[in-house]
């Protein structure tokens, strides 16, 4: 009975694993930034407090670490390539031994050889790929370069049954192409790493196991 509830316990740590496996990334890192803290200054007892102020006229556009961004991810992209190629040769030779009279080997007199050559080659490629990528990730500013650029990174994770997607962005962004609605196309961010992978038992059904991949590797045919 104690083996049987080892067992268990081991079937059971080795399933929570599997649930809880998060795919590798390439995204900037970190993904995510916490504000800085305000300075606390002397409080003069008006309603004005100069470390806890918000101009009136001023937006509310991202600028600092810890803002959100809404990034719209547009993104098309399509290639196509191809190529022709051919090559040929051909050769003729043709001789004869002509009646020559008062020499040995009279008997070859009269005979002819002919040779022909023929060598072609033709080949054709083609390739071509299409991505179409559309939807929306809200990002946090991680770092802010001395230009004013923003770093922006995030992850989105969205749990389906037995299985999670994982969203993830980031890439450097120009403050002056964020809207008044504090969004920004992913086209117009610069670096951009777009990530979108997923976890579960419908994700490894598609994974080809590292035995099938060795021989993959090693077998010549």
């Amino acid at each position: 009975m104690s083996i049987l509830r080892r067992m268990g316990g081991f079937a059971a740590v080795l399933s929570l694993s599997a649930c809880m496996t998060v795919p590798p990334t390439n995204i900037e890192q970190p993904m995510t930034a916490r504000p800085a803290p305000l300075s606390t200054g002397p409080n003069n007892g008006a309603i004005y407090q100069q470390v806890a102020i918000r101009p009136l006229f001023e937006d509310r556009r991202a600028r600092m670490v810890g803002d959100i961004i809404t990034v719209n991810l547009v993104e098309k992209t399509s290639a196509s390539k191809n190529s022709n190629a051919s090559a040929g040769k051909s050769s003729t030779l043709s001789a004869s031994i002509p009646n020559i009279t008062g020499v040995p080997g009279k008997f070859l007199a009269g005979m002819g050889v002919d040779a022909s050559g023929d060598n072609s080659f033709s080949g054709k490629g083609a390739a071509a790929a299409k991505n179409d990528f559309t939807g929306t990730i809200t990002v946090t500013v991680v770092d802010v370069y001395p230009n004013g650029n923003l770093v922006v990174a995030g992850e989105k994770q969205v749990a389906i049954n037995q299985g999670n997607e994982f969203i993830r962005f980031s890439g450097v962004v120009n403050a002056a192409n964020v809207t008044t609605a504090n969004t920004v196309q992913s086209t117009q961010v610069a670096d951009a790493r777009i990530e979108y992978k997923a976890t579960g038992y419908i994700d490894e059904a598609q994974t080809m196991g590292w035995m099938q991949r060795f021989f993959m590797n090693v077998l010549p045919f």
